[in-house]
């Protein structure tokens, strides 16, 4: 059964991917922004041409799919593509989520944010976390443009990108009413978290130093790093969750595992699929296996949360 199962989200998969990829939407983030105002002038590297791999990040861009008017439910997902804090996976964790989640009637959001300086931001929130909060905002700010639903915006990530998202979960605000800035107006809390094999704690021993070292620095006190261990951030006010991780990942599934058993703990619903084999970096889970059941188990749970509901009348 169960590789009927990955057989056939292997076959569904592809069928998206070989939809007609129109091309997106670009909303920069920070129009009034300079790149150089990042602390140092680095050049955005993209390697690859079908995978491709970002790094160098300095100028943070929201890429906006759509789904067909016919289709669309009103819900959003801002994604955030993995890649250690050192750069973005931009297709398979990002471009192609985004096709998956049109093809249900969700508006994916593929946000290229940009990489951490810990020597220059210090203790200020880094980079990549402002950029999700401010793609929230964003998001929810432009809401009736892109006909989408505002209080059903939620941040998706993967690998480091499942951290950057899962602290935009468990780090937010309302917004700031009187902000001249209308986006600055909007509440960065997402609605709901989908998370695929996240990196979330920053504590020994499972931690994966990598992304922890690149984000905060290697040598963070252990406040910074309980600040940004998300299992220990989690309260009744986090949005509910959907996790999907390999006992044979890389990135220890015990993260997910104690993401899980805080959110229970707080009494916020979440859903947590644990796969035997699959390893790391699989993205929708073209490579087959198992783990290529995961979407359809994701968008199981979000009609479970009604989150695909069309608003009545449309």
């Amino acid at each position: 059964m169960n590789k009927l199962r990955s057989i056939f989200g292997v076959v569904l998969l592809c069928g998206i991917c070989a939809v007609t990829r129109a091309e997106p939407m670009a909303a920069p983030l920070w129009p009034d922004k300079k790149p150089d105002e990042n602390g140092e002038k680095v050049r955005e590297l993209t390697k690859g041409k079908v995978d491709r791999f970002i790094s160098n990040v300095t100028v943070p861009v929201l890429y906006v799919h759509l789904p067909p008017a016919d289709k669309a439910n009103g819900a959003a997902v801002v994604i955030c593509p993995g890649g250690a804090y050192v750069g973005v996976a931009i297709d398979r964790e990002g471009h192609d989520v985004a096709r998956w989640l049109n093809s249900i009637g969700v508006a994916g959001i593929v946000l290229k944010y940009r990489m951490p300086n810990p020597a220059a931001t210090g203790e200020q929130i880094p980079w990549p976390l402002q950029d999700a909060q401010r793609a929230i905002r964003l998001v929810r700010q432009r809401a009736a443009e892109w006909k989408i639903d505002p209080n059903r915006v939620g941040i998706m990530g993967f690998s480091a990108g499942g951290h950057l998202a899962s602290t935009a979960g468990t780090h937010f605000d309302a917004g700031k009413a009187d902000a001249q800035d209308p986006i600055e107006q909007q509440s960065c809390r997402p609605d709901f978290i989908i998370l695929g094999y996240p990196v979330i704690t920053f504590n020994p021993p499972i931690a994966h130093t990598g992304s922890r070292d690149n984000l905060l620095g290697k040598n963070a006190d252990a406040t910074l790093i309980e600040k940004y261990s998300n299992e220990l951030q989690v309260t009744a006010q986090t949005p509910p969750a959907f996790l999907v991780h390999a006992r044979d990942d890389g990135v220890n599934v015990e993260n997910s595992i104690q993401f899980a058993e805080a959110m229970k703990k707080a009494g916020v619903p979440c859903e947590l699929q644990l796969y035997d084999k699959g390893g790391h970096g699989y993205g929708l889970g073209m490579n087959g296996g198992e783990v290529a059941g995961w979407p359809a188990q994701c968008e199981k749970w979000m009609r479970s949360m009604k989150l695909l509901e069309k608003p009545a009348g449309k």
